[in-house]
Formats: C-alpha cells, sequence, structure tokens
C-alpha cells in the first residue's frame, strides 16, 4: 500500500478511536442519569432521549465556541499580530478564520451523529470529506496570504518580471495542493488513488495529445518569464494585437487595447510571433515630407533647409544622439518636397505629441520667413492659341 494511502488509514483509524472513547466517556456519565430518571431512557426512534438532549447541547456548545473563536480569540490573536514587524502573520490569521469556524460546524454535526448512534457511514465519509476540504482550504489561504512573500523572493532573480514569476509559482503550488487534496478525499471514500492514475494507460496518453496546446501554451510561458520580453504593464503588438499587457499567465496572456477590450492571447502565439514592445524605447521618431510651392526659388530653398535644421539641432525635445535629417527630396507633380528625419528625446506619447506639434508650428514660422508657402494639390492648364470665332 503507498505512503500517502497508509497516512490517511492510519489518520482514520485514529479519528474512529476517539470517536468510540467519546462514545464511551459520554455514556459513562449518562448511566447514573437513566437509573435516577427514568423518562430520560425512553427510545424515540431508537435513541436514549438523554442522547437526544446531550446532542443537542454540546451541538450548540460547539457553535458557542465558534461564536467565541471568532469574537474573542481571533480577534486577541489580530490584536497580537500587529505589533510585529511584519504582516504576513496578520494575513495568515485572517486567512485561516474561514476554514477554522467551518471546522467548528463540521465537528458540531459530527457529534450530534455520534451521540445519537445515528451516523450512517455515508454521513461519516461526508463529513471527513469535508474535514479533508477544509484542511486543504487553509493550506490553499496560507499560501494566498503570503503571496507578498513569493514576490519578495522572485524579486531577487529578477526584479521586472517578480510579480509574473510569483503568479505562476503560487498557481503551481497550488495546483499541487489541490491534487493532493483531491486524493484525501477519494481516500475517505476508500477509492485507490494510485489505481486510478495507473489505471490511465492509453488513456493518460490520449489526454496528453489532447491537450498539447495546452501544454504548448504552458511552455510559452516559461519561454517569455525566461527571455523577458514581455511584461505587465508594457505597450507591446504581437500578431496584429497591440494594447498594453495586464496579466502573464500559464497558458494566456491578457492585453488591454487601446479600444479598452480585453483580448486574450494564448501564450503559444505570443512566444513564437515577432513581439513589437513599444515601451521599451527610449525616444520615437518624426517623419515627414513638407511640400513648398513652386514660387519658391534655390536660395529660399536653401535657406529653409538650413533653418529647419537648426531649429532641430536647438530644440530641447529632440535627441542629438540620433539621425537628424533634413533635405531637400523630391520635385512632386505640385510641389517642392523636403524631407525631415529625426527622433524625439521622449518615448511618451503625450509629450512626444506636444514636442511634434511644436515643431510643426515653428516649420510654418520658418516657411512663412523666408517667403515661401505650403503648396496643395493643383493643375496648371496652359492654352497656346484662342480661337477668333466661337462656333454658335
Amino acid at each position: 500500500m503507498p505512503i500517502a494511502e497508509q497516512n490517511a488509514t492510519q489518520s482514520l483509524k485514529v479519528i474512529d478511536t476517539l470517536d468510540t472513547d467519546i462514545i464511551t466517556t459520554v455514556q459513562t456519565q449518562l448511566a447514573p442519569l437513566y437509573d435516577r430518571f427514568p423518562l430520560l431512557a425512553t427510545d424515540y426512534f431508537g435513541v436514549p432521549l438523554a442522547n437526544i438532549l446531550a446532542a443537542t447541547l454540546i451541538f450548540f456548545i460547539m457553535l458557542g465556541l465558534r461564536k467565541i473563536f471568532t469574537k474573542i480569540i481571533l480577534v486577541f490573536l489580530q490584536n497580537l499580530a500587529k505589533n510585529t514587524k511584519t504582516y504576513y502573520d496578520d494575513r495568515i490569521i485572517s486567512a485561516l478564520k474561514g476554514p477554522i469556524r467551518f471546522v467548528f460546524v463540521i465537528v458540531a454535526i459530527h457529534l450530534f451523529f455520534l451521540l445519537t448512534f445515528s451516523e450512517p457511514k455515508i454521513i461519516k465519509n461526508i463529513l471527513d470529506t469535508l474535514l479533508v476540504y477544509a484542511l486543504f482550504w487553509a493550506i490553499l489561504a496560507v499560501i494566498e496570504a503570503l503571496r507578498g512573500l513569493v514576490y519578495e523572493a522572485t524579486a531577487k532573480f529578477n526584479k521586472d518580471l517578480s510579480k509574473e514569476m510569483g503568479n505562476f509559482i503560487i498557481t503551481m503550488i497550488k495546483i499541487l495542493v489541490g491534487g493532493a487534496g483531491l486524493a484525501g478525499m477519494l481516500m475517505v471514500w476508500g477509492i485507490n488513488v494510485t489505481a486510478v492514475v495507473a489505471s490511465l494507460g492509453l488513456g493518460g496518453l490520449a489526454f496528453a495529445l489532447a491537450a498539447k496546446d495546452t501544454a504548448s501554451n504552458l511552455f510559452g510561458s516559461f519561454a517569455l518569464l525566461a527571455d523577458k520580453s514581455i511584461r505587465i504593464g508594457e505597450w507591446i503588438k504581437v500578431d496584429g494585437v497591440e494594447g498594453v499587457v495586464e496579466d502573464v499567465g500559464m497558458r494566456t496572456t491578457k492585453i488591454r487595447s487601446f479600444q479598452k477590450s480585453l483580448i486574450t492571447v494564448p501564450n503559444s502565439i505570443v512566444a513564437n510571433h515577432p513581439i513589437e514592445n513599444f515601451s521599451r524605447r527610449g525616444i520615437r521618431r518624426i517623419k515627414m515630407h513638407i511640400g513648398l510651392t513652386y514660387a519658391t526659388n534655390s536660395e529660399q530653398i536653401m535657406q529653409i533647409i538650413k533653418d529647419i535644421k537648426t531649429m532641430l539641432q536647438e530644440h530641447e525635445g529632440i535627441s542629438q544622439g540620433d539621425s537628424l535629417m533634413v533635405n531637400f527630396d523630391t520635385f512632386g507633380d505640385s510641389s517642392l518636397n523636403i524631407f525631415i528625419y529625426t527622433f524625439t528625446k521622449t518615448a511618451n506619447w503625450a509629450k512626444y505629441l506636444g514636442i511634434r506639434e511644436d515643431i510643426h508650428f515653428k516649420i510654418m514660422g520658418i516657411v512663412e520667413k523666408n517667403g515661401s508657402g505650403f503648396a496643395f494639390p493643383s493643375q496648371s492648364i496652359y492654352v497656346e492659341q484662342m480661337p477668333d470665332k466661337m462656333e454658335k
């Protein structure tokens, strides 16, 4: 027999032994009452009246103890925890409140049926299952309470991805604990968990093939964490999806688009497609063409180019360590085109728009100062000869 099942069996035997001791002790205390008060020995549905009264009394005593625990003991422990330097003890105490209160109810019901000799096997199994559930509920609650501690540990390896790595580790631990809890509940009903797992056989292989996409997404999440290609809060574009990363999970990455819709992308797609990470650029590009009228002469164009270049070199919002080009580019159909190519010092969208707007106004002033103007699409029609007479 596997060790896990042996431990579970031994635990159930200990509980059964305690139950027997409780019944023996209570019946020993009730025996003198039967002789002194014969009415208490009267059977109702096969249960002595004294046992029914004792079971009801103990049931309400347990509920009273549950209230005392909540109102007095728990509050005392929370006040005590406030005096410590860490806040994790506060979180653990708050997390255990629900499971422990639930245990009081389970024990109260168990004792009631125990003292009335009316606890069938199925009721006992249900109560034992709920007890195992409460135990693993408490473990999962403690894990959640210590989430911040996991973040602190992962931050020592990678500060930027501490939250993503922490969430992944916590999810894996919860899955393992949940699996152990499910196995424990199955063993209460006498199900051989090891035999069930071993019997999967080809069914397990079929399941693995069916879950290959899930496995691909799982390994995709590993790749994202290892490559540090994205993190929460960054503005990215991948496989046509653009927005801000809200969460990097085990299976999917959630991206909030600029239309405020939430887009869920499988990690396998994110990991296997080029990722354009806009948040990791320190500068933004300004690229434009301005068209001057054909009435502008060569001297005016050269002076306009010189003034624009000087303005950009002196502008506090322009990155001087990157490319800066201002050139007479093409003879357009209706304009003389000047090409402008430079970068701002900031990648912030709002600041970038402000810098580009300021440059636009300065370029307009330079063009006006040099006696030129901006061209617009137009056509000139030349008539070589006018007829002497128009036919009517």
